[in-house]
């Protein structure tokens, strides 16, 4: 389900760019982009058609987005810090229990052993 959201994500996203970019800006800074007004639409006709498409792949790019947002947040399940148990107190001067993890027993060497010599009778 999930991927398939964010396939149609994805083209939508994909065709917002296509949309915004084949928009005519209208500050006209550098004079290109006029022409003639004959042709299969019209300038105006072209340009509602190019908002519309715009608004409606925007839509479609929000509602896919909060989709996704709503199923990775689907399964998780509440935590709170609040709710922990707290530490174990220990006594005030007395040595502090080994954690008994790796590195701690890599950090104390084990005593050799002696070589035990032959018992005789």
């Amino acid at each position: 389900m999930q991927t398939v959201i964010i396939v149609i994500h994805l083209m939508l996203v994909l065709g917002l760019i296509g949309v915004v970019l084949l928009q005519r800006s209208e500050g006209g800074g550098l004079g290109v982009g006029g022409g003639g007004g004959g042709g299969f639409m019209s300038s105006r006709g072209t340009t509602n058609l190019l908002t519309r498409t715009t608004a409606i792949l925007a839509a479609g790019f929000f509602v896919t987005s909060l989709l996704l947002s709503w199923l990775a947040s689907y399964d998780r399940k509440p935590a709170s810090i609040l709710n922990t148990s707290p530490a174990p107190i220990s006594q005030p001067g007395a040595p502090a229990a080994p954690a008994g993890g790796l590195l701690d027993s890599l950090k104390k060497p084990e005593a050799p052993s002696a070589p035990q010599a032959p018992q005789s009778k």
